[in-house]
């Protein structure tokens, strides 16, 4: 028994090394990925993009409806999809928010209010592209959370031609994150989203 219970002590002490190695491994390898993640991020919109068939918006960040109209003012899109309107924004109320005109915001914005996260823009764009049968859009959202969102735009339309426009805000500090607690914040909220849409963990993206 005295030998049977020293063996069983070995094993587990082996046991808990390894899962205290596995940890640490996946620690360093989520670290490194961060830093990666932060580093890849664009610090500047684009001063000049090509047009497409299309432009696509998406709620929840600083500029993002401002960036997208001047897009379409500038022709580089027939038509804009705002996706993740809330239900409750009144149309007349967005369009006094973007300042665009009157005139070109009855004929060629359409406001999506059924996407209540990125999955739900996803959907509701494929839909919309489908609708009109667009086979390119300039995908317009926050710089952090472009990754995301271009990957869920493409599971959804893989056959569409998608172009980032990263909007950049300047309560971003994306360098020298570290020395901001809030831009730490965002960023590694949106790094670990962006690894659960790669490992298709949708249920825990809804969940968060």
């Amino acid at each position: 028994m005295i030998i049977v219970s020293r063996i069983m002590n070995r094993i587990t002490r082996r046991i808990r090394r390894a899962a205290v190695m596995l940890v640490m491994a996946a620690a360093t390898l989520y670290a490194l990925g961060f830093i990666a993640f932060a580093a890849s991020l664009d610090r500047h919109s684009p001063v000049d993009i090509a047009p497409s068939d299309a432009i696509v918006a998406l709620t929840g960040g600083e500029g993002r409806l401002t960036e997208a109209v001047k897009l379409l003012d500038d022709g580089k899109g027939a038509r804009l999809l705002i996706t993740g309107v809330h239900p409750e924004v009144k149309s007349g109320t967005l369009k006094n928010a973007v300042k665009v005109p009157s005139a070109k915001f009855d004929c060629c914005v359409d406001l999506g209010r059924q996407a209540e996260d990125t999955i739900g823009n996803a959907t509701e764009t494929a839909s919309w592209v489908r609708t009109h049968g667009y086979h390119s859009i300039i995908l317009v959202t926050s710089t952090y959370h472009m990754p995301r969102a271009a990957l869920e735009l493409r599971r959804a339309m893989p056959d569409v031609t998608i172009t980032p426009f990263p909007v950049v805000q300047g309560t971003l500090h994306l360098d020298g994150w570290w020395d901001f607690p809030g831009t730490t914040r965002l960023l590694i909220s949106e790094y670990s989203k962006y690894l659960l849409t790669l490992a298709h963990a949708r249920p825990l993206l809804r969940a968060s």
